[in-house]
């Protein structure tokens, strides 16, 4: 069995109990490596900026076919008072 190295010299066990404090301090000061925050998050991820686009696009195809369905039921009215039997 091998055995711990014994000292000799009173002033290597004095380096040795400073260096082992020195390590505990370090130990109970050290600081986590990991990063445990959320992830940072960009607008432009979240907002569609196609999707946006086709929408309007859709709502602009409907509010032109509801003006020109206005528009003719307005000259139908106007024209057409009669009812045809």
């Amino acid at each position: 069995m091998h055995r711990a190295p014994h000292l000799t010299s009173p002033c290597a066990h004095r380096d040795w109990t400073k260096a082992y404090w020195d390590h505990r301090a370090k130990v109970q000061n050290a600081q986590p490596l990991m990063d445990t925050r959320t992830p940072s998050t960009f607008s432009h991820l979240h907002v569609k900026f196609k999707k946006l686009k086709m929408e309007e696009e859709q709502i602009s195809i409907i509010n032109k076919n509801n003006h020109l369905l206005l528009e003719k039921v307005a000259a139908i009215m106007r024209t057409r008072r009669q009812t045809d039997c």
